[in-house]
């Protein structure tokens, strides 16, 4: 089974940019999105189920053209959740859930720091998030959480380490976070498969960042311990190109 996960930052611009004939080629089982930036009354369904996911979900923010998260399946699930029941998570379209025959995807949208109150708004989801997926992870021991975490984990998932070290992203209190999450009982896909540096999942569109790759791996599938050995393969898809961020696959069993 393959699962993508793409920050699209606004799915009717990726769609003009080529998005659906990239989806097609790709051809996953499921694909999570954030950064939707649109109602679903916005968004070309037609068009999305013609490419061959005719089981869409949306979870918009209430502000207009803004966050906002989807799933997209090839599958019907057996359920959806939508959002976490937080109401001081909720109202800006941060998650959403599908739930199939042994095991659960999310799309998560963690909030990026950028400003002082947006920092504490970071914070206090983070730790609200935590205490969800804890109980949640007692009624789903098999859940895939994919999405733009706005956290680099470790300095081989930036480009400068140095100069970004106290940048909301990677900032210390930020990273332990991440650390503390994953070893509340995850696993890094892509680590698990692959050690190598220089691999990122966006790029600032300011300096030539792309071109030159200096990015920033702020994108996962974090998949919970008892679906290891379901793990098969997880990659970057640096040659998509509809975002300032690039899509990123994993497959299991």
């Amino acid at each position: 089974m393959r699962i993508i996960s793409y920050n699209v930052n606004g799915l009717r611009a990726a769609i003009t940019k080529g998005f659906l004939d990239w989806l097609q080629q790709s051809n996953p089982d499921v694909i999570c999105l954030q950064e939707i930036k649109a109602t679903e009354e916005q968004i070309p369904t037609a068009e999305i189920a013609k490419a061959g996911y005719p089981y869409q979900y949306y979870f918009p923010a209430q502000k207009k053209g803004y966050s906002g998260v989807a799933i997209l399946s090839k599958i019907q699930p057996k359920n959806v959740v939508f959002g976490t029941g937080i109401a001081s998570m909720d109202f800006e379209g941060r998650n959403v859930r599908a739930d199939f025959d042994d095991f659960s995807v999310m799309s998560l949208y963690l909030p990026s720091g950028t400003n002082i109150d947006r920092l504490d708004y970071k914070f206090n989801y983070m730790d609200e998030f935590q205490q969800y997926i804890n109980a949640l992870k007692v009624e789903i021991p098999n859940l895939i959480i994919g999405g733009d975490y706005n956290i680099c984990h470790q300095a081989i998932d930036i480009h400068d380490p140095i100069r970004n070290a106290t940048v909301s992203g990677f900032l210390p209190e930020e990273r332990r976070w991440l650390d503390g999450f994953m070893k509340s009982g995850f696993i890094d896909s892509f680590r698990h498969f692959n050690k190598e540096p220089h691999q990122y999942s966006w790029w600032s569109y300011r300096a030539n960042a792309r071109n030159n790759n200096k990015g920033w791996r702020i994108d996962y599938h974090l998949v919970s311990e008892p679906m290891r050995n379901r793990l098969k393969r997880a990659v970057i898809l640096p040659e998509a190109k509809h975002s300032d961020h690039c899509p990123i696959l994993l497959e299991i069993e």
